[in-house]
């Protein structure tokens, strides 16, 4: 069993506290389990382990775009969690949401602007647009990052190009979408082997009212309600969302879907995460347990799940 956290990206060390809390669940299953971070000795380690099971658990750009589970495909080493074509589906909002939208999830009103678009036509001239067709309050979020890096909320024009900027600084492509007043919730899947099956809703309030890295991984800064406080038919609501965005974008193994209930009580999708954060203030461990299952219950089921993957792949007639 190899954990595979850290890596390079911004929520390197979010990573690593993931990769130790799911080594530790998986050890209490008692599972060999080798820690490694991904460099450049990861290919040679891989190659003198043996027959591994790989548990991709980078967070940010190379652990959810789909380029590390490429590799780990080139290698035929399996892993738990989705293939990289749809991950990288997954992991760009400016993709993803217009898939789900597709499916009859609601989304936000969006638009993509990639860097240079931005800069070569110039701030002045797409800030009145933006208002027109976006609206004040807005939110603005680079399209591939995670964690709330990058994202701002924008409350008037002056304070757009300044959001914009705070974007790009994570990538190339910045969203700005309308911001949607309501109860935050995540939503996760996991599929043991049974099939994907919905976990309780985990209602998520910061204390400083606004969901920021801070606010995500800082104990205490934010609290975390599970089951959701949420009636029970817009809790099913949340869910079937949660789940038609899993089953849309071919999700495999976990996910976890950020929405927000609006003041109608209907779920408005935000993104969804294929490498979902597994340390002690993240919201998945907390609705496995809250729905009666056990961390390392459930992780060992996804290494055996992807295991099993592993082995009709070599034998596609079995």
């Amino acid at each position: 069993m190899l954990v595979l956290a850290g890596g390079l990206s911004h929520e390197r060390e979010v990573s690593l506290h993931s990769g130790r809390r799911v080594a530790t669940a998986l050890r209490s299953q008692h599972l060999d389990v080798i820690e490694s971070d991904v460099d450049s000795g990861l290919v040679e380690r891989i190659a003198t382990a043996g027959e591994v099971v790989a548990f991709p658990l980078l967070h940010g750009e190379a652990g959810e775009d789909g380029s590390l589970r490429e590799v780990l495909a080139l290698l035929d080493v399996p892993f738990v969690g989705s293939i990289a074509s749809v991950s990288r589906i997954a992991f760009d909002k400016s993709i993803a949401t217009r898939v789900v939208a597709g499916a009859g999830v609601a989304t936000p009103v969006q638009v993509a602007l990639p860097h240079e678009i931005f800069r070569e036509l110039g701030a002045a001239s797409l800030v009145a647009a933006l208002g027109e067709q976006v609206g004040f309050p807005m939110m603005v979020k680079p399209s591939r990052s995670g964690s709330a890096l990058g994202c701002s909320r924008v409350d008037s024009p002056e304070q757009l190009p300044a959001a914009m900027v705070a974007a790009y600084a994570y990538g190339q492509v910045a969203v700005v979408e309308t911001f949607i007043e309501g109860t935050e919730v995540t939503v996760g899947v996991v599929d043991r082997g049974d099939g994907p099956q919905v976990l309780p809703a985990v209602e998520i309030r910061p204390e400083s009212g606004v969901y920021d890295y801070a606010a995500r991984y800082t104990p205490g800064a934010t609290r975390f309600i599970c089951p959701a406080g949420l009636d029970d038919e817009v809790a099913d609501r949340a869910a079937q969302a949660a789940l038609r965005v899993h089953k849309t974008l071919g999700l495999a193994d976990l996910s976890r879907t950020d929405l927000i209930i609006d003041r109608s009580g209907e779920p408005v999708f935000l993104e969804t995460n294929v490498a979902p954060g597994m340390t002690e203030t993240s919201a998945m461990p907390l609705a496995i347990e809250a729905a009666g299952g056990d961390l390392g219950d459930t992780c060992a089921a996804l290494v055996q799940n992807a295991w099993k993957r592993g082995i009709r792949a070599m034998n596609p007639t079995r």
